[in-house]
């Protein structure tokens, strides 16, 4: 846990999947076609005081979907990448944008498609309920399951290694 810590706090720029990381994977699909997804609000709030605290945020996923704008949206999430078949591209440029190293990023995903960023990236983290082969490859690994909790672990777990996540809660207690 400790090379983590240390991992952790050199991140300035965490990357979120959605499909598996922020829901639960489900896809809920109307008779008209239209895409629902379920976010989870603890996730949400997380991710809001994860960039209060100084870190970036962005998205980078495979599928492309209304809700995912309005998601982040309503979060702050400036840094949003939709219809990412080759998700690579995507991360490279938003790396070079911030003018950041890879040792300063973080890339959370649940399935091999994730695995070419996860493996470029200073701290790779994947969900309890990731591909067997993600987990092989991932620095650390949530409790909570995609969509159930695992953003807002992360978030705290950065927040602490960083030492600003009692200063966060501080606030709270007043």
């Amino acid at each position: 846990m400790q090379e983590t810590l240390n991992r952790a706090k050199q991140i300035r720029l965490i990357i979120f999947d959605v499909d598996g990381v922020l829901t639960d994977s489900s896809l809920y699909l109307g008779d008209d076609g239209q895409e629902y997804k379920a976010f989870n609000s603890k996730d949400g709030l997380g991710m809001k005081l994860l960039q209060k605290s100084g870190v970036e945020i962005g998205i980078i996923t495979g599928r492309t979907s209304n809700v995912v704008d309005i998601r982040m949206e309503s979060l702050g999430i400036r840094h949003v990448y939709q219809g990412q078949r080759h998700k690579v591209p995507a991360f490279e440029e938003l790396r070079d944008k911030l003018g950041l190293k890879n040792e300063q990023i973080a890339y959370v995903g649940d399935d091999v498609v994730d695995l070419p960023i996860m493996r470029q990236v200073g701290l790779a983290i994947t969900v309890q309920d990731g591909h067997a082969l993600v987990k092989k490859h991932a620095h650390w690994q949530t409790r909570a399951c995609g969509g159930r909790g695992a953003a807002r672990e992360i978030c705290e777990m950065l927040m602490q290694a960083q030492g600003t996540l009692e200063q966060t809660f501080e606030k709270y207690l007043q």
